[in-house]
């Protein structure tokens, strides 16, 4: 059986008067109420997160082939050990 994931309520006090008017702009500019702004943009925010995570990793991959090249694939002498063969 599928289930919907659970979705939070989060509220958050203290926020500066001069954010939230920027972000009612925004969802009148949008057509949307304050909530969806503010959840696109956290949403949005995530996004980009995890974008820089992976440009940052495609750089960290991009370094250690160009120091050590293409390494060869492991996979058929773990296959041989596993399987005991001979020379494995």
């Amino acid at each position: 059986m599928w289930y919907a994931p659970r979705m939070a309520d989060v509220k958050i006090r203290d926020l500066n008067d001069h954010l939230v008017a920027f972000y009612k702009q925004r969802a009148a500019a949008h057509g949307v109420s304050l909530e969806e702004e503010l959840r696109q943009a956290l949403s949005d925010h995530q996004f980009q997160q995890r974008l820089k995570i992976l440009a940052d990793l495609e750089q960290h991959r991009a370094k250690l082939h160009a120091k050590y090249g293409v390494m060869p694939d492991s996979t058929p002498g773990i296959r041989a050990e596993r399987d005991g063969e001979p020379d494995a």
